[in-house]
């Protein structure tokens, strides 16, 4: 007997799957352990095996296309059996049930009050690229209207509420609708493209998404039979080289079809660009890495580009003049996570002043090290952790019902960016050396500030750090980043007279302060956390013990 297979739950958070990939066609043998598909969630993309034997007998989710947990994903059954009445939405499929024939003409008829999506045209929806994610701006395409896309190439480099990230096409062909113009912001599963055959006419499939009435199962019916057409172009593209350009010397040069972008935006010859991906393949960091080497006519050319600016930029005294920048998506997301902690967390603030000089000398003698380089902000982090270890009461969420107690010490590190802030996390802080923080500290940094990082790699802290001290900032107090209980806001050291063993000398200090949700954390026990912290930093040989 025919089984249902639905699109299966693959993370915690996980609302709706998209299909990257069937390794089964319609008419496969199937065995039980095999994987069927890879399904991409709101966190990875996984592999799905099936836990039932038989015949994949039809495909309810295309390729690319975006489906609830629990919606119809295949069916496995014996070979040439009938499920016209699973696919009517009867799991009994009772022996009354009418020929496949006279079936496919109700379906047919059926079909005709919704719009028909003509045969090879794919609808590509905003996809949702964090699990928080509720729209997305369009930050720049890739392609036109009228390029041909290939599966893997980047459609357009979308803006979530957490960082820009590239999306690729599942599918090909030419691109024929892009329904979401740069720098315009629209909801999860909206129009964003559709992609078909050239010269196709799509005007009705844009009226009807406006008007809802293009449905996901008129997708599915029109495309029930593409399997083996798509298994067919996908040995095709397999045998097309990937986006290259020539260099002075005739040979090709392999470039990802954002790299090459960059590369024409910028005005660099991809030819004096060393790729680091496979096979030498240039990727989109070789090229913003890429420092061309000078130029004697450079000069010339930098200033005589100068002259027309200074002239645009000129302004006539006393005049008024205010323009508008649209808001981004992180900004967005940061003003409204800001504004609820601020106004739902009662913060409460304490004020600690550390000696500093036994941290400038472990520091220096750790940096005499070969291949090791540690900061003051590393040795704060692994205060922080190590203190949280002693009062768990600061390691804390709230909640509604509950106080969460987590066993578990993520300490997330707010980093600047040209948009805003965003706070990477390192994962068990405490079971990590200086040196090991140091590394992930600085990769984690450098993904933020290239929008390289991952949703990923910021979730999941239960304490932050903010460090202002390299801008000269003595005290500072910050917002609670929640679910957090409590961040710490670190200022700069400071040289200047301090009393010791009754004597004035001169000395280095930092101080510290700590923002607490008083919901959680008492004003003893930020107290008693701060003294333990001083206790590590002012003797980091502690933390070595």
């Amino acid at each position: 007997m025919a089984t249902i297979i639905n699109m299966p739950r693959l993370s915690d958070t996980m609302e709706e799957g998209v299909v990257a990939s069937w390794l089964k066609n319609v008419g496969d043998k199937v065995e039980e352990g095999d994987i069927l598909a890879e399904i991409e969630t709101d966190k990875a993309t996984m592999e799905f095996e099936s836990f039932h034997e038989g015949t994949l007998l039809h495909i309810g989710v295309q390729e690319g296309e975006t489906a609830p947990v629990d919606s119809l994903l295949a069916i496995i059954g014996e070979e040439g059996e009938d499920i016209s009445g699973l696919l009517n939405g009867n799991t009994s499929a009772p022996a009354e049930t009418k020929s496949t024939e006279e079936t496919k003409t109700e379906e047919s008829k059926a079909s005709n009050t919704s719009t028909d999506i003509p045969e090879g045209v794919k609808v590509v929806t905003m996809p949702r690229l964090s699990d928080t994610m509720t729209e997305g701006t369009v930050a720049s395409w890739l392609k036109k209207v009228g390029d041909k896309v290939e599966e893997g190439d980047i459609l357009a480099e979308i803006e979530t509420d957490k960082a820009t990230m590239e999306f690729e096409s599942f599918n090909e062909g030419t691109l024929l609708h892009i329904g979401v113009q740069e720098g315009e912001s629209a909801p999860v599963d909206s129009l964003l493209a559709i992609i078909g055959k050239a010269g196709t006419d799509v005007s009705s499939l844009v009226e009807a998404h406006k008007a809802g009435t293009l449905t996901s199962s008129t997708t599915t019916e029109k495309q029930e039979e593409a399997p083996k057409v798509t298994e067919e172009k996908k040995t095709e593209t397999a045998a097309t080289p990937v986006a290259t350009v020539s260099n002075t010397n005739g040979g090709r040069i392999f470039a990802s079809p954002l790299a090459k972008k960059i590369a024409k935006d910028k005005g660099i010859n991809l030819a004096d660009v060393k790729g680091s991906g496979e096979n030498g393949r240039i990727v989109k960091k070789d090229v913003e890495n890429y420092t061309p080497a000078a130029k004697i006519e450079a000069p010339v050319a930098t200033s005589t580009a100068a002259t027309p600016s200074a002239v645009t930029n000129f302004a006539i005294a006393g005049e008024e003049n205010t323009s508008e920048v649209k808001n981004s998506q992180m900004r967005k997301a940061i003003a409204k996570a800001l504004s609820n902690s601020k106004f739902s967390a009662p913060h409460f603030y304490l004020n600690i002043e550390v000696d500093m000089d036994n941290a400038m000398a472990s520091r220096k003698t750790i940096n005499e090290i070969p291949d090791t380089k540690i900061s003051f902000n590393d040795m704060v982090v692994k205060a922080c952790a190590m203190a949280l270890k002693k009062h768990p009461q600061v390691n804390t969420s709230w909640t509604d019902n509950d106080t969460l107690f987590h066993s578990h010490i993520n300490v997330g590190v707010a980093v600047a960016v040209d948009e805003g802030l965003v706070v990477p996390v390192v994962k068990h802080t405490d079971a990590l050396s200086l040196t090991q923080i140091g590394a992930a500290v600085r990769d984690l940094a450098g993904k933020a500030r290239t929008k390289k990082i991952t949703p990923a790699e910021m979730q999941g802290s239960t304490f932050t750090v903010s460090n202002l001290g390299m801008f000269g900032i003595e005290s500072f107090t910050s917002i609670i980043n929640q679910p957090n209980s409590a961040i710490l806001s670190v200022g700069a050291i400071v040289q200047k007279p301090v009393v010791k063993n009754g004597e004035i000398v001169v000395g280095n200090t930092m101080k510290l302060t700590l923002a607490c949700d008083h919901r959680t954390v008492d004003g003893a026990v930020g107290a008693q956390f701060l003294q333990t912290l001083k206790t590590y930093i002012e003797n980091p040989v502690t933390m070595l013990a």
